[in-house]
């Protein structure tokens, strides 16, 4: 085992797993990345660090500034955790729509916190546009650097590691899914595929409750940083990939068949993840590999009644 230097460089080289007891019989094979052994508990380091560290690289954030930021939780966290280790002060802008336990995280890791309230602690269509505008607010008082996420291409660069390391871990994969957010988890695990010249299908999942990608409709549900309400601007210029909407009730009974039948301990997009890799599975059949993400860790949660419900059979 190498020894890192500093913490940053515990980001990335996560396990993966085959699931058993949540897969059908006949099914493909069911393989899920666990990114929550990420330093924050989350898939979200590699692009925190990948945002910083590119714009460090062009000379766009210098010692000193300030790095801004609008989010749904985990993005906060992963980018307060980097900017404590780097030294830069992080203002950040949340909601109070967002787990609690997301919300100390970033400010235990040094974040100055600003809250947007919610309609009932749901994520609405116009949550996030009003955290971007209160972001901008802030960036606009000079001495900042705005990594603006739902914007950034850099987060491509952080996200392409993952998809370079499923084909090292399996070898072969037919199909990868994954909620969308921001899109750059599913932008940079394919460009990274489509690099290493895999023929794998990749599909876009969105909670049924806001299916903008699959019916142009934007709506109400409560799943943090997925669902945003509408088309996350870095499809823009790009293809879009297939997309399937998934009941956030599945998502949630998933979480909790993972931690019970599986022990994998994650959260409600986690098992939005794999509750359409399932799905995908069934029609693909035996023989076939479809991978996906556990996005963050099970410990975000605890707060919520995600894991208090009753387990769907």
């Amino acid at each position: 085992m190498i020894v890192a230097r500093k913490a940053t460089e515990a980001v990335g080289r996560t396990p993966i797993v085959k699931l058993n007891r949540v897969v059908p019989v006949d099914a493909a094979d069911v393989f899920v990345k666990l990114e929550y052994y990420n330093p924050t508990g989350s898939y979200k380091d590699r692009m925190a660090l990948a945002m910083i560290e590119e714009a460090e690289r062009r000379g766009d954030l210098r010692p000193g500034m300030t790095v801004v930021e609008y989010t749904g939780g985990s993005t906060g966290s992963s980018l307060a955790f980097i900017c404590a280790v780097k030294g830069y002060r992080f203002r950040v802008v949340s909601s109070d729509a967002v787990a609690p336990e997301k919300l100390k995280t970033m400010e235990a890791f040094g974040a100055e916190l600003t809250l947007v309230q919610s309609v009932g602690g749901m994520i609405t269509p116009d949550l996030v546009p009003r955290m971007v505008e209160r972001a901008k607010e802030i960036a606009a008082e000079g001495d900042t650097y705005f990594t603006n996420q739902l914007h950034n291409a850099d987060s491509i660069v952080g996200y392409r590691t993952l998809g370079a390391e499923l084909l090292e871990q399996l070898g072969a994969v037919d199909t990868f899914c994954a909620a969308v957010g921001t899109a750059g988890l599913i932008l940079g695990v394919r460009s990274a595929l489509e690099e290493a010249g895999a023929h794998t299908r990749v599909v876009a999942l969105e909670p049924a409750a806001s299916a903008v990608l699959t019916t142009g409709v934007p709506g109400t549900h409560g799943i943090e940083g997925i669902g945003i309400g509408f088309v996350p601007p870095m499809f823009e210029g790009r293809e879009i990939p297939d997309a399937i909407a998934v009941d956030e009730a599945d998502g949630r009974a998933m979480a909790r068949r993972l931690a019970t039948e599986e022990g994998v301990f994650a959260g409600v997009s986690s098992g939005l993840n794999v509750a359409g890799a399932v799905r995908l599975a069934q029609e693909l059949g035996s023989g076939k590999r479809v991978a996906t993400v556990a996005v963050d860790s099970g410990l975000k949660y605890l707060a919520g009644t995600l894991f208090t419900d009753a387990v769907t059979p």
